[in-house]
């Protein structure tokens, strides 16, 4: 393995599906090899082996696991790769799709395979059929509304993704033995004065969390119109597929849970915008577990006690943060963040919110992929910005790129750099927020590597390998503790495929 056997190890322990399919784990005192997300029992460092393949543990004579069952994912490649793209659909099933569900056949196009094949990797490797799986998913969510809201049961059945009230009963009654209703807490039937255009829920975390950090590197970053952060709270407006809105984001006083207040007219939506939401906070991160693997660093050490909750911001659209990070290079953040407010402007769809500060969703790639390079440099940019951004608009559009949580990392940064105006700092950036990869590191980024002693990209590089398979997080660390205002590297490139130029300007990770 390219990685040290600590980093797998951490990688393992951590339990991160992120990493499902990257290794195999054997365990010489069982001769038992696992994949990275198998629930048996973590055995000691000192009993684990790791291995690229399935094929590989089983020739150093170990046996698959019963529980989790890696022979059945036994490659990279995603037409081999069963566990993981096990995985991707699940995910997909838990964002569901914006106006109109996630379907089998809709997945099965997405991976080119048929659904058939779909339906026969997910009973293989989950045990349940999808629908199974789905109604699930539909009965846990349903649940935590009928707990934490005010919103009627007929709302609470759609929301949740039923087609009728009737088959919200007959699952609640056949799975539970209860009807929905008898879920209700006492205060949850009336809703405060003035809210009832609106309801709240709580999106769960573990401890510590560093909200003010999150909060302070969004706010710098916002979309002006799109977005907004103000005293404890984010704000942004919401479109997806045909339903529009807005969330209000808290931390809970009582709880380590994030607390969304929305409009009732996203609660079509709302296990594709609550998976966003997920992802954009880094909800699932295993602090414990990435701050013991950074923590055992002397650099890293002094920025991990003073930011124990460290979280990698996310992004709720993989389009609109490419764009963010197009319009940064070269640029200070505040000029970056000025240019992205003239781009939702002359591009974004008007929106109707309770908030001043929020006056338009932002651009889609759809729309974008309709324009010209020169109606996008008229905002104020330079042309070479421009074509990289209607680029990338018709790359997303046309689905040739995907930049979600959960595709494959590796394929996707190469297909970034490809594009005109995209090197590897703008790419790697994207696959650490947009992709939510664990381990991305824009080596050539400067502040990096004054951190790390004025070093060379490639000397950046073989430093950070200690610090995976958590480098996304190490990199944060380092942008938090510079403090200073310094040049990340500049991915301009003309379309005849120059490299990316010498960073010079002064300016902060954007």
């Amino acid at each position: 393995m390219a990685l040290p056997h600590g980093a797998l190890y951490d990688a393992y322990a951590s339990r991160d599906p992120r990493f499902d399919g990257v290794f195999y784990i054997g365990v010489t005192s069982t001769g038992i090899y696992c994949r990275p997300v198998c629930t048996a029992r973590t055995p000691k460092a000192a009993n684990c082996r790791f291995f690229d393949s399935a094929e590989a543990a089983e020739r150093a004579r170990f046996r698959p696991c019963l529980r989790c069952r890696p022979e059945l994912a036994p490659g990279l490649a995603p037409v081999d790769d069963a566990g993981r793209i096990a995985a991707q659909i699940v995910h997909s099933m838990n964002e569901g799709t914006p106006g109109g569900g996630a379907g089998l056949e809709r997945l099965a196009t997405r991976f080119g395979w048929s659904s058939r094949q779909i339906r026969r990797i997910v009973t293989r490797e989950l045990g349940v059929s999808p629908m199974e799986l789905v109604l699930t998913r539909r009965l846990l969510l349903a649940k935590q509304l009928l707990t934490e809201t005010a919103l009627p049961v007929t709302e609470i059945a759609f929301a949740s993704g039923f087609a009728s009230v009737r088959r919200f009963n007959d699952a609640f009654a056949t799975r539970y033995g209860m009807p929905p209703s008898r879920l209700r807490r006492a205060g949850t039937m009336n809703a405060p004065p003035g809210t009832q255009d609106r309801f709240s829920l709580l999106l769960s975390y573990r401890a510590p969390y560093e909200w003010a950090g999150i909060l302070r590197f969004l706010g710098a970053r916002a979309m002006q119109g799109v977005e907004h952060v103000e005293h404890d709270a984010y704000h942004r407006t919401v479109q997806l597929g045909e339903h529009r809105g807005w969330i209000r984001v808290t931390r809970d006083e009582g709880r380590p849970a994030l607390r969304v207040e929305l409009p009732h007219a996203l609660a079509p939506v709302l296990p594709a915008l609550l998976g966003r939401l997920r992802h954009l906070f880094d909800l699932t991160a295993r602090p414990d577990v990435i701050n013991a693997t950074l923590g055992a660093d002397p650099l890293l050490a002094p920025s991990v006690g003073r930011n124990p909750g460290l979280r990698v911001p996310g992004a709720f659209d993989g389009f609109e943060l490419a764009v963010r990070a197009i319009l940064g290079q070269q640029v200070s953040v505040k000029a970056a963040t000025t240019f992205g407010g003239r781009f939702a402007a002359a591009f974004g769809d008007p929106a109707d919110t309770p908030f001043a500060t929020l006056v338009r969703t932002a651009p889609s790639p759809a729309r974008i992929a309709t324009l010209t390079p020169e109606q996008v440099a008229s905002i104020g940019i330079v042309a070479a910005r421009a074509r990289t951004i209607v680029a990338v608009a018709e790359e997303v559009a046309s689905g040739r790129l995907v930049l979600d949580a959960g595709v494959d990392v590796e394929p996707t940064v190469a297909r970034l750099v490809r594009l005109p105006g995209i090197g590897p700092w703008t790419a790697q950036y994207i696959a650490m927020r947009a992709l939510r990869a664990p381990d991305a590191f824009p080596r050539e980024d400067l502040v990096l590597r004054r951190q790390l002693g004025d070093c060379t990209p490639v000397q950046a590089a073989r430093r950070s390998e200690a610090w995976s398979p958590w480098r996304s997080y190490a990199t944060l660390h380092l942008w938090e503790s510079s403090g200073v205002e310094v040049a990340a590297a500049d991915d301009r490139r003309e379309s005849a495929g120059a490299g990316s130029a010498t960073p010079t300007t002064k300016r902060r990770p954007r």
